[in-house]
């Protein structure tokens, strides 16, 4: 089996990311790289929402990256669903969808959003705190800044020196009653970690560096590293497929799985997506969020093939590869170590050929979108539906030159259309 011989039980991957921005080109090639694994291993994809930081996370920034999945035709097996088409607003009938907000899910190992499982994590935070694995600290930030500075001043790495980790059992409930404020910090055993990456190879950390680590605000509100791994666990993942920045949380993650006695994931860090001039990726180079590619008129089928070329090596000279062709061929060891370009003039290329198939009548019905967008049509009759690309079923037959008034049929655009 691809990346994981020894593995006799199902492939469950994930991709989970956090509703604070609109779907991104880079957590596109993510949740597109552990479709793939799941799928050419007849396993399962798992959408899941981390919607843990409540500030930042929006509802729209969620519906965007599921649309826009969808869009990209990354569909997932477990995770949130869509209760209803989606609908248009007033503001734009084409671009601008509401998706009802009744909270539905597809899998047995649901809820899917961080936000509605804080229940799953008191009950290993309090676990660990029974166990003496974790520990109330009650340090002011204050406090923290100027120990790091010090730290800093003598030339060594900043971490915490575990003070409140000798606290007595009665000064941590006095501290509790009279209203102090809490961070929970884990214990992290000083000891060399060492994990087998699945394009990496082996990776080695000191663990001794980190210091006791943060993993919660309070019993009610998880950071990143404990509510990953306790959802990775409940959701039984048995592969972490993601990008290379995450690589410094993997340690800590492995600890977290250790001391919870889960057992162990494993692990595939991809490679960074870099611009042309080699430094990280950035809208100078081109980077958009996947919904203003679909509004530049992009077809899913050439930001699938493109994405899956940024890291993912064939090992051939073909450079067409439609979606099909991906589940068949893709291999997680064909996955380079080293960062990935971006290259827009690829995009374009890719977009062309693939705009190149369509049939005359096909690429009428992906220009209406633009076409009323940009306020040069109206459909003549009024209709709830639009183009299937867009979420509708039926195209309108007729249609309002806005600056003639002129009325034109769906075959006098096509005409139009075929002139381009």
């Amino acid at each position: 089996m691809d990346g994981a011989e020894e593995a006799k039980k199902e492939i469950r991957v994930r991709f989970a990311p956090s509703p604070t921005g609109y779907l991104h080109i880079g957590s596109a090639r993510t949740a597109l790289f552990n479709f793939l694994f799941a799928r050419k291993n007849k396993g399962k994809f798992i959408l899941r929402i981390e919607d843990t930081d409540r500030e930042r996370s929006k509802q729209e920034f969620e519906l965007d990256i599921i649309e826009n999945l969808k869009w990209l035709g990354i569909e997932w097996d477990e995770g949130p669903a869509l209760a209803s088409p989606y609908r248009e607003t007033r503001e734009s009938p084409i671009f601008n969808f509401q998706s009802s907000k009744e909270r539905k899910y597809t899998g047995n190992y649901g809820p899917y959003r961080q936000s509605e499982r804080r229940d799953a994590y008191k009950k290993y935070l309090e676990k660990l705190l029974k166990e003496g694995k974790a520990y109330y600290c009650f340090c002011s930030k204050e406090e923290l800044e100027a120990k790091k500075q010090d730290q800093i001043s003598r030339g060594l790495p900043p971490r915490y020196d575990g003070k409140c980790s000798n606290l007595s059992r009665e000064e941590v409930e006095k501290n509790l009653r009279e209203g102090k404020d809490f961070v929970i910090r884990f214990k992290i055993p000083e000891k060399k970690i060492l994990f087998n990456d699945l394009i990496r190879g082996k990776i080695e950390f000191d663990a001794s560096l980190f210091g006791d680590i943060v993993i919660a605000k309070n019993l009610e509100t998880p950071l990143y590293n404990f509510a990953s791994v306790v959802d990775d666990f409940e959701m039984k993942i048995t592969h972490i497929i993601r990008g290379e920045d995450h690589l410094s949380n993997t340690p800590k993650q492995i600890l977290l799985q250790e001391a919870l006695g889960f057992p162990s994931s494993a692990y595939a860090h991809l490679p960074l997506i870099l611009g042309q001039d080699k430094t990280k990726l950035s809208k100078r180079h081109g980077a958009m969020a996947v919904g203003e590619y679909k509004r530049k008129g992009y077809l899913p089928e050439a930001i699938i093939n493109f994405l899956a070329l940024l890291g993912w090596n064939p090992d051939t000279e073909r450079e067409i590869y439609p979606l099909p062709s991906l589940i068949k061929d893709f291999s997680i060891k064909k996955i380079q170590k080293s960062g990935a370009i971006f290259n827009l003039e690829k995009l374009d290329y890719l977009n062309g050929f693939y705009i190149r198939q369509k049939p005359i009548e096909k690429l009428t019905e992906l220009c209406l979108p633009y076409l009323i967008e940009n306020n040069l049509i109206k459909p003549a009759l009024v209709s709830n539906q639009y183009p299937p690309a867009y979420g509708g079923v039926n195209i309108i037959q007729e249609f309002e030159i806005i600056e003639t008034k002129e009325r034109v049929g769906l075959d006098k655009l096509t005409e139009a259309v075929a002139l381009y």
